[in-house]
């Protein structure tokens, strides 16, 4: 967009906010109407486009807190009227004469407060050159960097807590092998754009004003591909499979996404690449669980081991090791093995967490029978008095 439309155009106006609405309001004001005149929501509509074009356009300003906040400014001071000129001279009727010193405080480097003291060529080349600095011009955009990607990797219960290395084969955009990504025909490059002489941005004259804006004939690169690669088109890359190594590091969780910088989509015409972020997600185990750090495990122990106490031999992701389990434990007693769980990014490692359930049996020979009841004759009776007297309540 150019730097007139700031002045012109309303993007309030074309949000159908007001200019106090919240970041959430507009936000949520653009989504509707992006929606509502998309090309593709309107076909026959051959003003949808436009119309999507001026929205997208006006987010693009408002959804900014420092673009909007330079937008406000400008035409605050634009439609304020200062900037009329009075064609009948001082004093007549047409509004105020233009005078720079009365708006900015003086020839002398005075500066208007609003503005934080800063001169009127300050201020303008801010606004108009893109924040270049004071009096500086707006700076080339450059290659455009490339998009990022997404993938999914499903990894074993083992790896995921170890760590692994793994072949990844993509199926996505990837630098151009016949021009090594410039976008030019093999045995050519692109030549220095005769219209911005290579700053990518060019420069005209309104008034009292400059405005700069990216260069239309290279977008904003600074360089023109006059002989294309046949391979790419002149972008730069094309879409073929290709494999990465990926390293996956040690407790790496489920649904977590691991960041590759640079592995993404390839910028145009030599541009940085995107990144590429790989989604995990982790198969079950069909013995052990995980909370956080600490590896879960569920072993059953019979009646008889839990009265009088037994030593366990439970295995881990890597061997085994052996607990004791002391007389009395009731069921549900988690016992820990220190260390035994996963290892954090420190070196330091979890626990493995055992929880013991006491197994039952549906049923017993008369010989078990007879003891359990010998047993259960010389076993104090279960506290249950609190139970026992609220029961009689409704005998």
């Amino acid at each position: 967009m150019s730097t007139k439309d700031w002045i012109e155009k309303d993007y309030y106006a074309t949000l159908g906010v007001q200019k106090s609405a919240s970041s959430d309001e507009i936000k949520k004001s653009y989504r509707k109407r992006a929606r509502e005149s998309h090309p593709d929501h309107n076909p026959g509509d051959s003003g949808a486009e436009e119309r999507f074009k001026d929205v997208s356009e006006a987010y693009a300003v408002l959804g900014d807190e420092a673009k909007r906040r330079e937008y406000d400014e400008m035409r605050s001071l634009f439609g304020s009227g200062q900037f009329r000129r009075n064609a009948r001279g001082p004093g007549g009727p047409g509004g105020q004469p233009f005078d720079v010193s009365d708006l900015f405080g003086g020839a002398a480097g005075g500066g208007d407060r609003r503005f934080g003291g800063a001169g009127f060529q300050d201020l303008f080349s801010s606004i108009f050159s893109g924040g270049g600095g004071a009096g500086g011009p707006a700076r080339a955009r450059g290659p455009a960097k490339g998009r990022d990607i997404e993938t999914e990797v499903a990894l074993d219960f083992g790896d995921a807590v170890r760590g692994v290395t793994l072949p990844l084969t993509l199926r996505a955009p990837g630098i151009c092998d016949t021009c090594a990504g410039s976008g030019a025909k093999p045995g050519t490059s692109p030549v220095t754009c005769q219209v911005c002489h290579g700053a990518g941005v060019t420069t005209r004259n309104q008034g009292s004003f400059s405005f700069s804006e990216p260069c239309r004939n290279c977008q904003g690169v600074g360089t023109v591909v006059e002989e294309k690669c046949p391979e790419c088109h002149g972008t730069g890359g094309v879409t073929k499979t290709r494999t990465l190594n990926v390293r996956f590091p040690a407790g790496v969780a489920d649904g977590q996404r691991i960041r590759l910088n640079g592995r993404g989509e390839p910028g145009e015409r030599g541009g940085p690449a995107g990144d590429l972020y790989v989604h995990v997600k982790v198969r079950p185990d069909e013995l052990f669980g995980r909370t956080g750090d600490d590896l879960t495990l569920t072993v059953p122990i019979t009646f008889p081991e839990a009265v009088l106490g037994t030593d366990l031999r439970v295995p881990t992701l890597d061997g085994t090791v052996t607990l004791r389990v002391p007389p009395g434990t009731p069921s549900g007693r988690v016992l820990r093995a220190r260390g035994k769980g996963v290892v954090r990014r420190d070196g330091k490692a979890g626990d493995l967490l055992v929880t013991l359930d006491v197994v039952v049996p549906a049923g017993v020979s008369d010989e078990a029978r007879a003891a359990l009841e010998a047993f259960a004759e010389q076993t104090p009776p279960a506290a249950r008095e609190h139970l026992d007297a609220r029961v009689r309540r409704f005998s």
